[in-house]
């Protein structure tokens, strides 16, 4: 009898929140995402040793990981953004 897997639902917002930490580095933040992933899979022990034969699931898995860690990417750049565009405006304004 196989046993059964584990929840891999913490993974993704485990990327997400990746992404926003290291947003600032965005490149190198969604090219470590894209590595972490998988490695969470299999020391979670969600993907187990067939999965991690099949490259098609790691690299699916990759390419998921990088997918999540660019929306967190995406947020912080976001937010970083408005908050240099208020700061240009308040020093423009001199106030």
């Amino acid at each position: 009898m196989v046993p059964p897997k584990k929840d891999a639902g913490a993974v993704i917002p485990t990327m997400i929140v990746f992404g926003l930490a290291f947003g600032r580095w965005w490149k190198s933040a969604i090219i470590s995402g894209a590595m972490l992933c998988p490695v969470i899979l299999i020391v979670a022990g969600i993907a187990g040793r067939a999965d991690i034969v099949d490259g098609a699931v790691i690299l699916s898995a990759a390419v998921l990981g990088a997918a999540n860690t660019a929306a967190g990417v995406a947020v912080h750049q976001t937010i970083l953004w408005l908050v240099r565009s208020i700061r240009r405006k308040r020093a423009a304004t001199g106030s």
